[in-house]
């Protein structure tokens, strides 16, 4: 079993910055690929960033892509994920996800039945 922690949400305004953390535990950190994923209220959840496992290869969604940057740190367990530019639409609750398929296609990093784990989520408020 693996267990995300995901941190860092808040309330902030647009055009503000946050950076979420997602500690994870239970199983070796490198065995998996990490993504982020958010889900607004009424909104299924849709694709945000993604990890490889050794960090050499990240994915974006087009809603994000030059604004939020994923990066992960192999010694500490966790994955971070660094919004800036940040907009009202943005507002949702985050969750980090863990899959043992370290895909090199966009494609699969993109879909929720690709991961194993999932962490419970942070709120992310954007003001207007």
């Amino acid at each position: 079993q693996v267990q995300l922690v995901e941190s860092g949400g808040g309330l902030v305004q647009a055009g503000g910055s946050l950076r979420l953390s997602c500690v994870a535990s239970g199983r070796t950190f490198n065995s998996f690929g990490m993504g982020w994923f958010r889900q607004a209220p009424g909104k299924e959840r849709e694709f945000v960033v993604a990890i490889r496992r050794s960090g050499s290869s990240t994915y974006s969604s087009d809603s994000v892509k030059g604004r939020f940057t994923v990066s992960r740190d192999n010694a500490k367990n966790t994955v971070y994920l660094q919004m800036n530019s940040l907009k009202p639409d943005d507002t949702a609750v985050y969750y980090c996800a863990a899959t043992f398929n370290d895909s090199p296609y966009y494609s699969t990093w993109a879909q929720t039945g690709n991961y194993n784990y999932w962490g419970q989520g942070t709120q992310v408020t954007v003001s207007s």
